[in-house]
């Protein structure tokens, strides 16, 4: 079972929220300011983190700070739910890191499908995968089979390309995806 910390200063919030993603299958654990919520966080490691912005002792931003500075929570994934919505408050947030930045009031449906989403993104990108083309094979597979990574199999395949040669080029499709079997 995947564990979420909701992290709000805001009870009535706070508790429906949580309330809502115990319904939907994930253990919760919630935090009433962004001081406690670290401190959770850095205890207990959860899948996902739920966070308000405006909150007393430690604001949201700090709180995102923090856990991106440590390398034990650095890679869990995390999702701003605020009342602010301003652009340069949304640009803020991913700028700093967050994976998804959700405006209150916000729909159930809508929360949880972002979780869901993150959740299977950082599945993916914690895989160890073995050096090489066996691995990179591996993660293509996954990326297809999830669905964030479409691929045409038909359309591309291995290229060789001479030393210092350029093979990214403004005009060329940015959704591929190369994985290098030699050389940097």
């Amino acid at each position: 079972m995947k564990s979420i910390l909701v992290i709000d200063d805001n009870f009535e919030l706070r508790e429906n929220t949580a309330e809502i993603l115990e319904l939907a299958g994930y253990k919760t654990t919630t935090a009433e300011n962004g001081k406690k919520g670290v401190e959770i966080a850095l205890e207990f490691k959860p899948d996902l983190i739920v966070c308000d912005i405006m909150m007393p002792d430690l604001d949201g931003y700090g709180v995102l700070h923090l856990l991106k500075k440590n390398a034990e929570t650095e890679h869990i994934p995390f999702i701003f739910l605020t009342a602010k919505t301003e652009r340069n408050d949304f640009r803020k947030g991913m700028e700093m890191g967050a994976d998804d930045y959700i405006t209150k009031p916000f729909d159930d449906l809508e929360l949880l499908k972002a979780i869901e989403i993150r959740l299977k993104k950082a599945e993916i990108i914690q895989n160890k995968y073995p050096a090489g083309l066996e691995g990179a094979n591996e993660l293509i597979r996954e990326l297809d089979e999830s669905g964030f990574f479409p691929l045409n199999h038909d359309e591309y395949g291995p290229d060789q390309y001479l030393k210092k040669a350029l093979f990214i080029q403004k005009e060329k499709d940015p959704g591929i995806f190369i994985t290098l079997k030699k050389g940097r």
